[in-house]
């Protein structure tokens, strides 16, 4: 039987979104890799959720994704203006972009949450700006074992 219990953690500090892969040559040869920025977040995010999971099985069904990213409010605004963002008054329409931390996210717990990030068939996410930047992660697994 499948635990169908969420499995909920928080990834501390500046969100970072999934920088694109990146090209160089070696030996004349092409070759791919992903940023160091970009891997060092992942490794982040894979640790955070592996203290989550307690040792718990990998979810094997369809998965619900629920984000709650936070990013911090530029030093060089006014008081007034930071009090307004943290209010929700004013809105994080700044880099990073949404669905890239999304992808960050799901790269980096695949294999320490769930099998593959092709189980995620819903996603509830929010980017507002706070005192404490980071995002807080919640995967609902839906149903059982699943193809």
């Amino acid at each position: 039987m499948t635990d169908l219990k969420p499995v909920s953690f928080f990834v501390p500090g500046e969100t970072i979104g999934k920088g694109r892969p990146r090209v160089t040559t070696i030996g004349g040869h092409a070759r791919m890799f992903t940023p160091k920025k970009t891997a060092n977040y992942e490794t982040l995010i894979a640790m955070s959720a592996q203290e989550a999971m307690q040792g718990r099985e990998l979810i094997g069904g369809p998965v619900l994704m629920e984000l709650a990213i936070r990013v911090a409010v530029a030093a060089s605004w006014s008081k007034k203006k930071s009090a307004a963002a943290l209010a929700g008054d004013v809105m994080p329409t700044k880099k990073p972009d949404a669905d890239n931390v999304l992808k960050a996210i799901c790269d980096g717990i695949n294999g320490v949450v769930f099998r593959d990030d092709v189980q995620v068939v819903n996603v509830s996410l929010s980017k507002r700006f706070s005192a404490t930047p980071g995002v807080t992660v919640k995967v609902v697994p839906l149903v059982g074992e699943c193809s």
